[in-house]
């Protein structure tokens, strides 16, 4: 199987094009050489060939920092989840956040927005934020390209979680919404979770969320439920939902 890449750009088969800096950075890493072949996927969601499959591609050219391809056959590819799965989560902290955006991305997350909250230890503004917003698309990046996955999940500005309430409002059009919650009274999942449509899955970081805080979600449309008898730590909650309903029979 060819090296998988994913590149921003529009795909066309029988074209030339110039890879963008992350991918012919990876291209050179390998040591790919002209004829050798490759895979490329552009994950844009535009209903376009491209946006839920790959192309074949051959290096054409490698220059120091530039790498150019021809564009081949386009491959109709069908390994997104059954369903738009968003998770809002309260960031943990260390190297715990990276690995909850890289598995995400494996399970078939569509989204993936990092809060603070009255309890987060991570706590980002200004150009900090920007740089950790920045690794954590590479990171999605690398693991769509491994995984398979032709859409890459989009990772939005970190927001406090307050700001982001108000933000969303009572809009109903987001699909269901469902709070992690240990909060007695909070229904199972599986018993939750409706038969079809997006979802949007709110958690907190280590601690939990403040009851004000679940409190104001509710407010805000969100159902809380439960995983079972266990407390799971904030990286792992999210991703135990995504992997009921992406690899289970509710997929």
């Amino acid at each position: 199987m060819s090296a998988r890449f994913y590149a921003d750009i529009a795909l066309v088969p029988g074209t030339t094009v110039q890879l963008p800096p992350d991918a012919a950075r990876h291209v050179q890493v390998l040591r790919l050489q002209p004829g050798d072949a490759l895979t490329l996927f552009n994950g844009r969601g535009d209903g376009l060939p491209g946006s839920e499959g790959e192309f074949g591609a051959t290096v054409a050219r490698m220059g120091r920092s530039e790498v150019e391809v021809i564009v081949g056959a386009y491959t109709p590819t069908a390994r997104e989840a059954g369903r738009a799965i968003h998770l809002a989560v309260g960031m943990p902290a260390n190297e715990r956040m990276d690995w909850l955006v890289e598995k995400a991305a494996e399970l078939g997350a569509a989204s993936i927005q990092p809060l603070m909250s009255e309890r987060s230890v991570l706590r980002l503004k200004g150009e900090r934020a920007d740089k950790k917003i920045s690794h954590w698309r590479g990171v999605a990046v690398a693991a769509c390209e491994q995984c398979g996955r032709s859409r890459v999940p989009l990772i939005h500005e970190v927001a406090s979680l307050a700001d982001w309430l108000k933000g969303i409002g009572d809009a109903a059009t987001d699909g269901s919404r469902l709070l992690l919650s240990l909060r007695e009274g909070s229904r199972p999942l599986a018993q939750a979770v409706p038969g079809r449509g997006a979802l949007t899955f709110l958690s907190g970081p280590e601690g939990g969320l403040g009851p004000a805080e679940e409190a104001a979600a509710i407010a805000c449309g969100f159902s809380p439920v439960t995983l079972g008898p266990r407390v799971l730590r904030a990286e792992t909650a999210p991703l135990a939902c995504l992997s009921l309903l992406t690899l289970g029979a509710a997929a």
